[in-house]
This record gives C-alpha cells, sequence and structure tokens, in this order.
C-alpha cells in the first residue's frame, strides 16, 4: 500500500513540475515581452518621441508604457470571463499568441524617421495589444498553477510563478547589457535595441509547444462534472457583498502594493538611476542584475513562511517595509549615485546594492505568498474573473503609471524625490487596511 501511495505521489509530484514549467514559462515569456518595452524605455524616447526637450521625449516612452498597463484590465475582463466560461488552458494558448506576435512586430517597426507620425501610432497599437494578453495572463496563471498545487506547501510551491517578472527582467537585461558591450552605440540605436524583440519568435515558439502539453485544472473539471457547462462568473462577482469585499482587498492591499512595489524596484530605479542620477547605462544594468538575483531567494523563502505563519503577517510585513523604506532608499540611491560618479569607490556601488537588495526584500515578503492568496480569495467558480480584474486593475493603472507618475510629479515640483510619496502613501494605507481586514487564507481549500 505504501509503495502504491508513494508511486501516486512521485505522478502527482512529476505531474506538477510539469504544469509549472508550461505555466511559469508562458508568463516568463508575457513578462519579457511586456518588460522589455520598460527597460528600453530611453532607448524609444528620441526614436519614436523626437523632441527637443529630452524629458518630454521620457515621458511619451513611459506614456506609452503606461498604456499598456491600463488596458490590462480589459484583457483580465474579457480572458478572465473566458477562463471561468471555456477553461484555463484555451485562454492560455490566445493570450500567448497575441503576446509574442505583438512583440515580434515591435522589433520591425520603423522610427519616426521613416515614416513620421505613424511610428508612434503603430507602436501604441501593439502596446495596446500587449496590454490586453498580459490582462489575460498574469492573474489567470496565478489560478492555473494554485488549483495544480494542492493543499500542502502550496505558498512554497506557487511561489516560484511570482520569479517569471524578474526573470523576464532578468533576461532583457542581461541582453541589452551584452548588446551595449558588443555594439558601438550608434548600432545599438539604430538596430540593436530591436534583437530582444526579434528573439521573441523562439521564445513563442517553445511557449506555444510547451503550452500544448498542459491539462485543465482539476478543479474547473470538477464544476463542469458537477454543473454541466460553466458560466461566466464576472457579473455575479459584484452582486456577492463577500466577493466584492475580497476583490477590493486583493486590488488595494495586495495587487496595487505588489505593483507598486515592483515598478518600483524593478523598472523606476534604473530609470532614476540612468536619468536623474546619470549612471553609466551599463553599471545600472549590472546594479539591477545583481538586485533580481537575490529576489529570487528571498521569493521562495517568503512563500515558504507564509506557509508556516501564515499569508498575511508576511504580507503586511512586506508592505509596510515598502512604505517606511522607499523614500530613504531612493535618497541613499541618490548619494551613494553622485558618491560613486565624483570617486569611482567601491564603497558607493556596496552602499548601491544594500539599497537595492533591502528593496527587494520588500517586494519579496508581497509577491512570495500572492499566487496562492490570490486563488484562496475567492470560490472554484468564480475564481478566474474575481481574481483577475482586480489584480490587473492594480497592476495596470497603479503600478504600471506609476513610473510616469512619479517622473511628472518630480518634473513638476523641481525635486527628484517628491513624487515617491505617493507610492508611499498608498503602501501605508493599504498596510493598515490589510492588518485590519484581510483574512488568512492559508488553510483555505480550493475546490471549495
Amino acid at each position: 500500500m505504501n509503495k502504491i501511495n508513494n508511486l501516486e505521489s512521485k505522478e502527482d509530484l512529476h505531474s506538477y513540475r510539469k504544469v509549472a514549467l508550461a505555466a511559469c514559462f508562458g508568463t516568463f515569456l508575457e513578462w519579457y515581452d511586456f518588460l522589455t518595452f520598460a527597460t528600453l524605455a530611453v532607448v524609444f524616447g528620441p526614436l519614436f518621441f523626437p523632441s527637443s526637450d529630452p524629458n518630454a521625449g521620457l515621458l511619451a516612452s513611459l506614456a506609452t508604457f503606461g498604456v499598456g498597463m491600463v488596458v490590462r484590465p480589459i484583457g483580465s475582463a474579457l480572458f478572465g470571463s473566458m477562463g471561468d466560461r471555456i477553461g484555463r488552458k484555451p485562454v492560455f494558448m490566445i493570450t500567448i499568441a497575441i503576446m509574442g506576435l505583438a512583440t515580434v512586430s515591435v522589433g520591425f517597426l520603423p522610427a519616426y524617421a521613416q515614416i513620421g507620425i505613424w511610428a508612434p501610432i503603430l507602436l501604441v497599437s501593439l502596446r495596446l495589444l500587449q496590454g490586453l494578453s498580459a490582462g489575460g495572463e498574469i492573474g489567470g496563471s496565478a489560478v492555473y498553477l494554485t488549483e495544480h498545487a494542492g493543499n500542502e506547501h502550496r505558498g512554497f510551491k506557487t511561489s516560484f510563478l511570482q520569479l517569471m517578472g524578474p526573470l523576464g527582467i532578468l533576461f532583457s537585461t542581461l541582453q541589452i547589457a551584452l548588446l551595449r558591450n558588443y555594439l558601438s552605440p550608434e548600432e545599438f540605436q539604430s538596430w540593436g535595441w530591436r534583437v530582444p524583440f526579434w528573439l521573441s519568435v523562439l521564445l513563442l515558439a517553445f511557449g506555444f509547444w510547451i503550452r500544448k502539453s498542459l491539462e485543465e485544472t482539476p478543479v474547473f473539471l470538477e464544476i463542469t462534472k458537477k454543473n454541466g457547462k460553466a458560466e461566466s462568473q464576472l457579473a455575479n462577482n459584484f452582486k456577492d457583498p463577500e466577493i466584492r469585499k475580497r476583490m477590493f482587498l486583493l486590488f488595494f492591499c495586495i495587487s496595487s502594493s505588489g505593483a507598486i512595489l515592483f515598478f518600483c524596484v524593478q523598472v523606476y530605479v534604473a530609470i532614476f538611476l540612468k536619468t536623474t542620477i546619470q549612471l553609466p547605462p551599463e553599471l545600472v544594468d549590472q546594479l539591477s542584475i545583481g538586485a533580481t538575483l537575490m529576489l529570487f531567494p528571498l521569493t521562495i523563502f517568503s512563500g515558504w513562511l507564509s506557509d508556516k505563519i501564515g499569508r498575511k503577517p508576511v504580507i503586511v510585513g512586506g508592505v509596510m517595509l515598502g512604505a517606511i523604506f522607499i523614500i530613504p532608499a531612493f535618497k541613499l540611491l541618490e548619494n551613494y549615485g553622485i558618491a560613486y560618479i565624483q570617486t569611482n569607490s567601491a564603497s558607493s556601488l556596496l552602499g548601491l546594492s544594500i539599497v537595492l537588495v533591502t528593496l527587494a526584500l520588500a517586494l519579496a515578503l508581497v509577491v512570495g505568498p500572492q499566487t496562492a492568496l490570490l486563488a484562496e480569495l475567492f470560490p472554484a467558480k468564480n475564481r478566474n474573473s474575481a481574481a483577475t480584474l482586480p489584480h490587473n486593475l492594480a497592476a495596470g493603472w497603479v503600478g504600471g503609471l506609476l513610473p510616469l507618475a512619479v517622473t511628472w510629479i518630480n518634473q513638476v515640483s523641481g525635486n527628484n524625490l517628491t513624487g515617491l510619496w505617493y507610492p508611499v502613501v498608498f503602501l501605508l494605507s493599504a498596510a493598515i487596511i490589510a492588518a485590519m481586514y484581510l483574512p488568512e487564507t492559508k488553510l483555505n481549500l480550493l475546490n471549495k
């Protein structure tokens, strides 16, 4: 009997690893495609939004990045509803195809110098397609993976999905760093920036192939077995007061906080160091890579910790750490960055690295348990739409617009740090509300 149980356990583990690989790679591809755009925001300014004022070009580029984030909730409403109705797997196939094709197309776009106003119009259009696709993928993948994970060690097992965003940034940043190293500035500005988008062809082919082998989640199959054809639950989510309350808590306390910290740590820090402090881009890329590598074990540890002490204390701790540390962190980055420019000292580099790792810790504490919590908050029949809409609304409207909002406030105020009060006040409010009202979901059964 024990041999049979062990055999079943090994088969279940093998099946879960296969599911996790397919889900995680697809999400990695979505994030790689989506965030390569952010990594190259400084390059896109003069190419697609030429202006005599460099700040205006940067703002236009960041606004285009933000546009993709703004439409994410539309994609989540569309594809989340489809996920509740036709299943999790078909939606994955659609979203990965849209994202991959849109991203590859960016690599072939003529610049403003070749086709004039059509260049930014086409760039924004492709960015909109990326946003719609990301809305269906990011959040839905959390539901898919969690429904396969079972109840034991769920926080630890699902925390790996949260590494795909940083891994996408890391892979994109490494490519760009290598291209800058081997190409002249003129070559990189002319065609080198297109290489990461061209590479999406290979990643798309592999991602599509591996996702074809995915199986539908046992939770969704059980729903259709009991109730026949599944129905869209999007409208019903807003009629149920408990689900409505949990959607708000997910939006405001969890997903918005995670998105703010993600874009502060993984996106805005690099922009700040390159444009405001004017550190060499190659050095900023190296610092970003180091901080991202540290984020991996911290995220897995946070997921494991949430299995031991609960999702709520880990997440609230991360949000509070972010609220307290963001402004001091950027002040330290400014001081250490200026000191490095003046002295080229190793101690300044060490200071920059320590600040980035501390910011990464705050992010890890929030996102490590997030995948499990995202699914645990809602009943199975409502889960895909109830989880993906607030999650993408937060990531798109709160997190995605953060670099643009902070940069604009800084420029209007004439102070490099004033705009950071926006994420600080948001995080502090989210920490207080989460401490008071967020339920502990660690013991919730997924098929309830």
